[in-house]
């Protein structure tokens, strides 16, 4: 718990807009680290939850033309947005305008705004793709997650910070009950483009420490086991029915990285097995 009167160095302090599944592992870890954290969630109810974790509470809440937010939550050396758009939700359209807010009301507060993205901005289009590589989205919730990059690139074009993760597993994400028990399903030999949790903390506190700011970031493990065998193996042991999938590879992508092990030099703590 940090005391009252603690002092910390300026780029000890950092604000997480997001304290959901991901944003609350990571301010955990930051704070074990020994980092300042200011924390963000949409709900009262989860104030308590924060402060008792040690992380700075606020509610902070932006839709596409309304803001309620304490704006000393973004007096911060750094700014991670963690707020993916909502699947299948109307607000999806909005995600954009939302991220183009929240950087608007943060700028010139915060010296470095990263921004938490997806591996969904590359379209299945049968190919390695990697930073390098064109964005060609081919899903409704990557098509918004691009526009919300863009608005990023647009409002810093100074120098921008990207972190694209690929599909997220781990606690409470076991990869074992997403096709556990149903048959017959497609693309069963493409490649899967995950990272687990440890991993993706650990990506988001190496661009932190080596100070490496200003780059695009595809996170995702270096192995690409296929679907099939991924998934059929993680029901397995769990005790959960063994999906079945036809043996067909139609579209698929592998996402690898050059920045990650040029810029960060980070191993991989958890294999995609």
């Amino acid at each position: 718990m940090m005391l009252k009167n603690q002092k910390f160095a300026p780029e000890k302090n950092v604000s997480i807009l997001g304290c959901g599944w991901f944003g609350l592992a990571f301010a955990k870890k930051l704070i074990e680290q020994g980092y300042q954290v200011k924390g963000s969630t949409t709900t009262p109810e989860k104030l308590s939850i924060l402060a008792e974790g040690g992380i700075q509470p606020f509610r902070v809440h932006f839709g596409a033309d309304q803001m309620v937010a304490d704006l000393e939550f973004f007096d911060a050396a750094i700014l991670f947005i963690c707020i993916p758009p909502k699947r299948n939700s109307p607000e999806l359209n909005d995600y954009a305008q939302k991220i183009a807010s929240i950087i608007n009301a943060a700028k010139g507060k915060v010296e470095n705004i990263i921004l938490i993205s997806s591996t969904s901005v590359y379209g299945d289009e049968n190919q390695i793709v990697n930073e390098l590589s064109e964005t060609n989205p081919d899903t409704d919730s990557g098509k918004v997650v691009l526009a919300a990059e863009k608005a990023l690139a647009l409002a810093m074009p100074g120098g921008f910070t990207i972190i694209r993760f690929g599909g997220l597993i781990g606690p409470e994400r076991n990869p074992g009950r997403f096709f556990a028990g149903k048959m017959d399903i497609p693309n069963g030999l493409a490649p899967v483009n995950l990272i687990h949790q440890t991993d993706a903390v650990g990506i988001a506190m190496a661009i932190i420490e080596k100070q490496a700011f200003g780059r695009i970031y595809n996170a995702c493990a270096p192995d690409h086991p296929n679907r099939k065998e991924f998934y059929s193996a993680a029901a397995k042991n769990t005790g959960l029915v063994v999906p079945g999938f036809i043996s067909e590879k139609q579209t698929w992508k592998i996402v690898e990285s050059v920045n990650v092990p040029k810029y960060l030099d980070y191993e991989f703590q958890v294999e995609i097995v």
